[in-house]
């Protein structure tokens, strides 16, 4: 049979806007609106083999942004399934949306072939589905987001038990799986939105009120709309800009300060040691963010680069896209902040984006005038940043307007 998830389709419209240039599928055609057709129907099989066991699952509403999740399904299978059946990715929950998180986004790495392959959530050393995977690519406009769709088991299940005619007995055991206990996903930071009116991207908190931003989310304006989404709750606030770095420094860098103070806020703790491999998170408004709150995605530290004894770039395999910028890049152990993101790479000449290779500005670079405007309060502090010299210039080189990246 074939049923269609109402659910998912209904939360899909709602997200994903023809006026953003989404689109699931490989070919260049807009085809949003036979996506949103397309991917919410799923088949169900039955198989002539009879398999021992049953798979077990756990409802997507207890899933929390952040929870680590395994992705199994059969890249290029049609290909060669005896080498490729039943491969495994790592990630984590990267954002959630819908009635009972029927829409998963996670940032485990899939390739064509994975649809209709599952979600998998740890608890207890053992593996719960907890979703079925709908695209493994999505681009919006010309960036490629680095994240997979997936569409809740939980979902799924309801809409067949809706649609045909199962004794009770099996409506019991499809929608009310055995109760389990909930993730809790570790709290890093707090970020906002930070929208220019024509540029917007993430924030991050160092103070109750001072924020951390990009030069280029900031867009020159004296003044920007925050929003913070602490749980259920959005909190809306304006804010000065009190900083942003020159088109000449290579640091692209702006300090707000919101004219609301945020409460119970989270005082990152600063890195003081930048190390090469260690798992990271970033947390930002990339992907889902500006509308379902900020998106997390993980990876590791890939490059620290230094000089003069001073680290002043730093290099991710997080998947970052439009939005990240001036999100938090995290130690995953601590959740010490190591710096904030810049940008991730794009090739100007074949209009390619590749959302697992990002630069980021490290806290080592940022501290030191934080630290002197927060005892004298004399904006003059940041000016440090305008005055890279040269070498520092050569490492960003890469951000300029002449360069293929």
């Amino acid at each position: 049979m074939l049923v269609h998830c109402v659910e998912f389709k209904k939360t899909f419209q709602a997200l994903f806007q023809k006026a953003d240039q989404w689109r699931f599928h490989g070919d260049e055609d807009d085809t949003l609106i036979q996506d949103a057709d397309y991917l919410s129907w799923f088949a169900v099989l039955k198989a002539n083999a009879s398999h021992s066991g049953a798979v077990s699952w756990r409802r997507s509403a207890s899933l929390r942004k952040g929870d680590p999740v395994f992705a199994c399904g059969s890249p290029f299978g049609s290909l060669c399934s005896d080498l490729f059946n039943g491969t495994v990715s790592r990630g984590i929950i990267s954002n959630l949306a819908g009635e009972d998180n029927t829409l998963i986004l996670t940032d485990a790495r899939c390739l064509p072939g994975t649809e209709g392959g599952g979600l998998f959530a740890m608890e207890d050393d053992s593996l719960h589905l907890v979703g079925v995977i709908v695209s493994p690519f999505g681009w919006k406009a010309n960036e490629w987001i680095g994240l997979t769709l997936v569409c809740s088991v939980h979902s799924i299940l309801r809409n067949v038990v809706q649609c045909s005619d199962l004794q009770d007995s099996l409506q019991d055991v499809w929608l009310h799986p055995a109760e389990t206990q909930k993730f809790h996903a570790g709290q890093y930071l707090d970020v906002c939105l930070v929208d220019s009116g024509q540029q917007w991207g993430s924030g991050v908190l160092v103070t109750s009120d001072l924020i951390l931003t990009c030069r280029h989310v900031v867009n020159g304006k004296s003044t920007v709309a925050l929003k913070f989404h602490h749980g259920d709750r959005v909190l809306d606030s304006v804010g000065d800009v009190l900083f942003s770095t020159k088109g000449s420094s290579p640091y692209d860098v702006a300090v707000v300060r919101s004219r609301d103070s945020m409460v119970d806020v989270v005082v990152p703790q600063m890195a003081h040691e930048f190390n090469t491999g260690e798992p990271v998170l970033v947390v930002g408004y990339g992907g889902l963010g500006r509308s379902c709150g900020p998106s997390l995605t993980c990876g590791i530290l890939s490059k620290a680069i230094s000089h003069q004894h001073l680290t002043i770039m730093l290099q991710t395999t997080c998947a970052v896209q439009a939005g990240a910028s001036g999100g938090a890049v995290v130690r995953a152990s601590t959740g010490e902040l190591l710096g904030i993101v810049s940008s991730n790479t794009r090739d100007l000449s074949s209009q390619v984006t590749y959302p697992h290779l990002n630069f980021c500005i490290p806290v080592s670079v940022l501290q030191g005038p934080l630290l002197h405007f927060s005892r004298q309060g004399d904006l003059k502090s940041f000016d440090v940043l305008n005055a890279a010299d040269e070498s520092v210039k050569r490492v960003w080189r890469l951000q300029g307007t002449h360069s293929k990246l």
